[in-house]
């Protein structure tokens, strides 16, 4: 058997984060047994598609690297791979269905099933169909069918026993029947839903193993109804457990938690992500991988296994999210972090500095998320608000008026210096410490303070001055003797 795999997302906007994880999972499993991973796109709730986020879908499975065999914009034997332009394959197998007595036509009208949904509500009943068009005569049917007259087709669950699947993770699960409702499975606008579709589509792309959220637990066992109603052998289920934005609440788009293309925006490193989301919910081998944390991609094909899978939701960690990025960006490439940190430069320093190269190897080690960096970097362009007390700093042995004093030996050194480069500026600095019977951090940490305002700068004076170039260096240090005179 060929493993096929298939991630099938709704075009309904951004890639959430607990659809990132589906896809990965999907995607190493597939590519582990030598298989396919295919993109299908779930379109037949038209209401709800927005527009351009199949463009976005595509888009983002490719920045993440999850490069999919087959799928609409990519072709593949088992075309097309977008509901929407199959929906003539539908409908002969929902007839199929009727003619077996496995599905009905329904005739009600909106209206009619909302005064009965509320006839319910009023005894304190739970609603289902109560199968009323299921006693119409085939005939009576086909007559009401071939008029013109709106119906859609229901599924005809059996009034006993019992709906069962087996899961790869959660094992034998089972409903009772009669809990079940006669779902849609072609719509009044002859789509078919999402329920009757994926069972179809599923079969005859030759879908060996499908993963999808714990959600569609409790409705799976119907589908498998469907199955044997046609005929089919149903694929492998593999009920995947929820990624939480806390305890008590799923990460959803609609409370501002961020999708891909957002943490992309923000400035995570792909595949700082990747491998971050890797590991919501899954564990590799520990007799092997012991507590190894970084996985590239192919590792993660050889290392993943549906035994790592938990039940147990996964708890979007943001803290350790940013921990594993400072990592990834810390071990990247000089010249790779040189042109991702420099857009973010350009936010506020654009004209300003104009050695980003020697920036860059100052923030280097320092960048957790590259949308931290502006402000990182802003004292550059423009010198804060400070207050003087930040001059007083015990193990420099400094105070006010120690670090006036420095300032005022500093600002004629520096400005007789023709090439002002960080080691004509630590020399010099160096020096006039020496000269005057002061330490080396009372030199260093007023001027450093005088023309950056902050406390923690990447970079000391030396190279904070070289960066602001001599011009501003002194009219920091003025600025500095006017607020400490």
């Amino acid at each position: 058997m060929t493993v096929r795999t298939r991630f099938a997302p709704s075009p309904t906007g951004y890639l959430h984060l607990g659809g990132l994880r589906t896809a990965l999972y999907t995607y190493l499993f597939a590519k582990q047994n030598n298989g396919k991973f295919i993109l299908r796109i779930e379109d037949t709730d038209q209401e709800r598609e927005v527009e351009g986020a199949v463009e976005l879908i595509y888009k983002s499975l490719r920045q993440a690297g999850l490069d999919y065999d087959e799928g609409p914009d990519v072709g593949g034997d088992f075309g097309p791979y977008i509901q929407t332009q199959r929906r003539d394959l539908y409908m002969p197998y929902a007839m199929q269905l009727v003619e077996s007595g496995a599905a009905y036509p329904c005739f009600c009208t909106k209206e009619e099933l909302q005064e009965r949904r509320d006839a319910a509500t009023q005894k304190g009943e739970q609603w289902k169909y109560d199968k009323h068009c299921l006693n119409l005569s085939k005939e009576e049917a086909k007559r009401r069918m071939a008029s013109g007259e709106p119906f859609v087709i229901r599924q005809n669950i059996p009034l006993t026993g019992t709906a069962s699947f087996e899961d790869a993770l959660y094992g034998h699960v089972e409903a009772p029947c009669d809990t079940l409702d006669d779902n849609v499975l072609i719509k009044a606008d002859g789509l078919p839903t999402y329920n009757f579709a994926n069972v179809i589509d599923d079969h005859l792309m030759g879908i060996t193993h499908v993963m999808r959220g714990t959600e569609y637990l409790s409705s799976t066992p119907k589908y498998n109804l469907l199955y044997k109603a046609l005929g089919w052998d149903a694929p492998i289920y593999i009920h995947l457990s929820p990624v939480m934005k806390d305890a008590s609440r799923k990460l959803s788009k609609r409370y501002g938690d961020p999708s891909f293309e957002d943490l992309l925006a923000q400035g995570y490193v792909k595949d700082a992500i990747i491998n971050f989301i890797a590991l919501l919910g899954w564990c590799p081998d520990v007799k092997k991988y012991g507590d190894q944390e970084f996985f590239s991609m192919q590792d993660l094909i050889e290392a993943f296994s549906l035994d790592g899978l938990s039940k147990s939701p996964a708890i979007f960690n943001t803290e350790k999210l940013v921990w594993f990025n400072h990592e990834y960006i810390s071990k990247m490439p000089f010249d790779e972090y040189l042109a991702m940190a420099t857009p973010w430069f350009d936010k506020v320093l654009k004209g300003k500095i104009s050695d980003y190269r020697r920036l860059a190897e100052l923030m280097h080690t320092r960048t957790e998320v590259f949308d931290r960096v502006p402000d990182m970097v802003r004292f550059l362009a423009e010198l804060p608000e400070y207050d003087i007390d930040i001059y007083t700093h015990k193990k420099m042995k400094t105070d006010p008026e120690i670090s006036l004093k420095a300032l005022k030996l500093a600002r004629p050194a520096l400005e007789a210096i023709d090439d002002f480069s960080e080691d004509n500026l630590k020399e010099a600095l160096m020096t006039l410490a020496q000269q005057n019977e002061m330490k080396t951090g009372q030199m260093m940490w007023p001027v450093r303070i005088a023309i950056s305002g902050l406390a923690s700068t990447p970079g000391g004076a030396t190279e904070i001055a070289y960066l602001i170039g001599k011009e501003e260096t002194l009219r920091r240090i003025d600025k500095g003797i006017e607020k400490l005179s």
